[in-house]
């Protein structure tokens, strides 16, 4: 039999993007940690930035959980030992609650874990409590953990929409309207934690907002998963990744992945140092080099030291904005140049969603990896393909390989396939 181990959870869902999930469950998780309690947060889906809002206020790594990209394995292996280390475990929802297959409800419903809901209550009274309603009793297995209303606008608004609740609908609080709680923005989302200088600030007065009166989530019950087998080893080797304003999109677990096979992991600032440091293989992940192009493209040093790295055969891989900073120019401007290609952001969005590539291996065999795409970019490119994304509408993004570098516009999720995730940094 698995064994079980009990955790205050609550999964923060709403009935679209732009409710206000991210600060509502940021503030929750800050309001919790005041009270002396251990806090570990995840973000449901595949995005990096709202992960890093909700690290400044827990103070802890922050883990996706998507069973499309990641799957059901990782997600119970996460959760189980979240429930071991922490008290309270909030999962903040991904745009509305069943909005995608699978959905935040999907994770909801599969794990047991309580929704609470956070709707924007602007403009609204009670309505607001249809809505609530409505969204509940479109899965009815789902729990209830209770609704937060958003951006009301006086103590009297919200007591409307608290008296015009259904009896098995629990208030847990409201979030008056304030600019200064709220998160500026931009094409691919939120701004990062580390650009608003006030952030700190934001979350502990909308944590100060819901304290008098927020409960404990309801208690959840985690199975342990079963045992993973990993058979690749990167004992002895260090890895390298850049990790700077224009290269943050990282995920935790990806880096836990690398020690857990037995590498060391070291970090490079590919904006701001003169050299690389000494690695057997490098990894610059997505980000935003397109606002830093000034500083990429006058980093004379560190282009050669990136040169002589790829010179020598050292495994190089490349996400995303790792990638458009690795080709020959970016809007126009050069960068790097490693790879023969050029990138131009675009104003439509030019790729999104999970997807899957299939690699061929050295045992003639297929292996497959979750990925996730999000990106304005384009790369021109005559560079072979080595492998193809696979998503719900059919073929996807492209994986390139140039001498030792393997390139792509994905965001790989090493979990999914350890084996293969570890063949990137071999030579």
């Amino acid at each position: 039999m698995q064994q079980k181990t009990s955790c205050h959870a609550m999964l923060m869902a709403a009935p679209a993007s732009g409710q206000g999930k991210t600060m509502t469950t940021a503030a929750l998780a800050r309001a919790y940690k005041n009270r002396g309690l251990r806090v570990q947060a995840f973000k449901c889906g595949p995005d990096f930035i709202d992960g890093m809002i909700l690290q400044v206020a827990t103070g802890k790594p922050v883990y996706n959980l998507d069973l499309g990209m990641c799957g059901e394995a990782d997600a119970q292996r996460l959760l189980h030992q979240a429930a071991q280390e922490n008290d309270v475990i909030l999962l903040e929802g991904v745009m509305g609650l069943y909005d995608g297959t699978p959905s935040c409800a999907d994770i909801a419903e599969r794990f047991g874990i309580p929704v609470a809901l956070v709707i924007n209550a602007k403009a609204m009274a009670q309505t607001f409590a249809a809505i609530a309603y409505g969204l509940y009793a479109f899965r009815p297995a789902l729990q209830r953990a209770g609704v937060i209303a958003n951006q009301i606008g006086s103590e009297g608004h919200a007591n409307m929409i608290k008296a015009a609740l259904p009896a098995d609908v629990p208030w847990l609080g409201a979030m008056k309207h304030d600019t200064q709680l709220s998160l500026p923005e931009r094409h691919l989302g939120l701004h990062l934690a580390q650009e608003i200088s006030d952030i700190d600030q934001r979350i502990e007065a909308a944590a100060q907002l819901l304290e008098p009166e927020i409960p404990l989530p309801p208690t959840v019950d985690f199975a342990a998963p079963d045992p993973q087998t990993i058979t690749l080893s990167l004992a002895g080797k260090t890895i390298a990744v850049a990790k700077d304003a224009a290269f943050c999109f990282t995920y935790q677990a990806n880096l836990d992945l690398l020690q857990a096979l037995g590498a060391t992991i070291q970090f490079f600032s590919p904006l701001h140092d003169a050299q690389l440091p000494a690695a057997d293989a490098y990894w610059l992940p997505g980000g935003y080099p397109e606002l830093h192009l000034d500083q990429l493209q006058h980093n004379h040093s560190m282009r050669d030291a990136l040169h002589a790295a790829a010179q020598a055969g050292k495994p190089i891989l490349a996400e995303c904005g790792g990638m458009m900073a690795l080709g020959e120019t970016l809007n126009g401007q050069p960068v790097f140049g490693l790879l023969p290609g050029k990138s131009e952001i675009q104003p439509k969005l030019q790729g999104l969603g999970t997807q899957h590539a299939t690699f061929a291996t050295a045992a003639d065999d297929a292996a497959s990896i979750g990925a996730h795409t999000f990106h304005y970019g384009r790369f021109d490119t005559d560079l072979p393909v080595i492998a193809q994304g696979k998503g719900k509408y059919g073929a996807g993004e492209a994986v390139y390989r140039h001498q030792s570098i393997t390139a792509s516009f994905l965001h790989f999720y090493f979990p999914s396939n350890p084996t293969l995730a570890a063949q990137f940094f071999l030579s």
